[in-house]
């Protein structure tokens, strides 16, 4: 999910931003919602890139990064999650996200954390749906490139031969 590169949680503000382009004093973000305001972000907010944001797990990794928890998600539920932040227990959390993560760290993984994970991903299928379906599309065109390469080089080896 290369698109969460440019998504960020700002520190206090609801919602996720879109990097929209770094300057000397801040960045300037734009609001992943129906209004997409633009704003000026200050040097001393608290700015995490999705991208590098992960979920503490019990195996040897140590952690899964949420672009992955978050297709595991579009995989199993697409639109159509069993379970609404707000409303749901934090049995009914826990249990989701076992569904998810099986492996994932229950003594450092707060279910706040859940919440806002399964928030972020409703307004990511809502205002960025192509972020999902950009890895489905980069696998046939990789394998198309590794065989062409293929062809080439087998082609160069025999003129040399």
């Amino acid at each position: 999910m290369e698109a969460l590169k440019e998504i960020a949680n700002i520190a206090g503000k609801g919602g996720l931003y879109r990097i929209v382009k770094p300057s000397r004093t801040g960045v300037i973000v734009e609001s992943l919602d129906e209004k997409k305001e633009k704003s000026m972000i200050g040097p001393t907010a608290r700015v995490s890139v999705l991208k590098d944001i992960s979920i503490y797990t019990d195996d040897d990794e140590q952690s899964k990064p949420l672009g992955d928890v978050f297709m595991v998600i579009y995989e199993k539920y697409n639109d159509e999650l069993p379970i609404t932040p707000k409303a749901a227990s934090n049995a009914e959390l826990a249990d989701f996200m076992a569904e998810i993560v099986p492996e994932y760290d229950r003594d450092r993984v707060h279910m706040s954390d859940v919440k806002k994970m399964i928030g972020w991903y409703n307004i990511l299928r809502k205002n960025l749906p192509e972020a999902f379906e950009t890895k489905a599309e980069e696998t046939p065109d990789t394998d198309a490139e590794s065989t062409e390469t293929s062809s080439q080089t087998a082609e160069t080896q025999e003129e040399k031969a």
